[in-house]
């Protein structure tokens, strides 16, 4: 990897994230344990820290983000998700950081280089379960769906990850993605985080880097979570940042009295929000 600081493009933000779980790992009250998280992360993903923390100060977002798929990935596994599947995986180091039955088939999709590196890095480390690794450009439809239909009629009950991906689609990908991993049949589950179309805004703001990097903030639905229904999904859960930080008690000190505020009523998020959804299939 370059030696140069600032974001080259989207799979750089990997390393970016990959630091704030090194810094909640090394506390003594973590809310979760990433032992490898620093070494994945390295001295560039030090520096794309330092650089974007000025404008973007605040890690509790995605402490709380990994936290929340930490509980529904465990939660999906004791329901009977036998295979796992984690689209634009970066440097998520789950397979070797959760206690996972061996018998778990753990399927990682991401760009070559990125799956190059991390195995580099991870290569005298064991995962806990049966991991697979696939390189494959997501914006290739028919590959992917190859790909789809080859986990599918190999598993029982599969759970979808899509963490950190699809802000990054435009809402037309998003559709198609939707659609493309509804068709299959074992594929019960789908966690990803959303995020409201002002919090899109005020981020883009924020991380002018990311533009800069061509890997542009883009995807905020104004129907917030509904907007998977038509598509084959339904949420079944729904977690608020701000809210599980604050109960995680990873919230700054000026943020605590936005999370005593109640929860508005309905699923369409119509403020500055931001979460993760468990979507289930609707013919379930």
């Amino acid at each position: 990897m370059s030696t140069t600081s600032s974001i080259r493009n989207i799979s750089d933000t990997a390393l970016w994230v990959a630091i704030y779980r090194a810094r909640e790992s090394e506390r003594i009250d973590a809310i979760f344990k990433d032992p490898f998280a620093r070494k994945l992360a390295g001295e560039r993903g030090e520096r794309i820290a330092a650089e974007i923390e000025p404008s973007m100060r605040y890690e509790w977002p995605y402490l709380a983000r990994t936290w929340c798929f930490d509980k529904i990935i465990n939660d999906s596994i004791r329901e009977g998700a036998d295979t796992v599947i984690n689209l634009a995986a970066g440097l998520d180091a789950r397979p070797y950081r959760m206690d996972l039955p061996a018998s778990l088939r753990w399927v990682e999709v991401d760009l070559p280089d990125m799956i190059d590196y991390k195995e580099e890095m991870l290569s005298a480390e064991t995962a806990r379960c049966h991991l697979e690794r696939v390189k494959l450009d997501l914006r290739d439809q028919s590959g992917r769906r190859e790909l789809f239909a080859c986990i599918s009629g190999e598993s029982k009950r599969t759970l979808v990850l899509t963490e950190g991906l699809i802000v990054y689609l435009t809402r037309q990908q998003v559709t198609e993605l939707a659609g493309d991993l509804a068709t299959q049949e074992s594929f019960h589950d789908w966690v990803t985080d959303l995020s409201s179309p002002a919090l899109v805004k005020m981020l883009q703001k924020n991380l002018s880097a990311l533009d800069k990097a061509n890997a542009p903030l883009i995807f905020g639905p104004e129907e917030g979570p509904d907007f998977f229904v038509p598509l084959g999904w339904r949420p079944v859960e729904l977690f608020n940042m701000l809210k599980v930080a604050g109960k995680l008690r990873r919230l700054p000190f000026l943020f605590r009295l936005f999370a005593l505020f109640p929860d508005s009523k309905g699923k369409k998020p119509n403020a500055v929000w931001g979460g993760v959804v468990h979507l289930s299939r609707t013919d379930r």
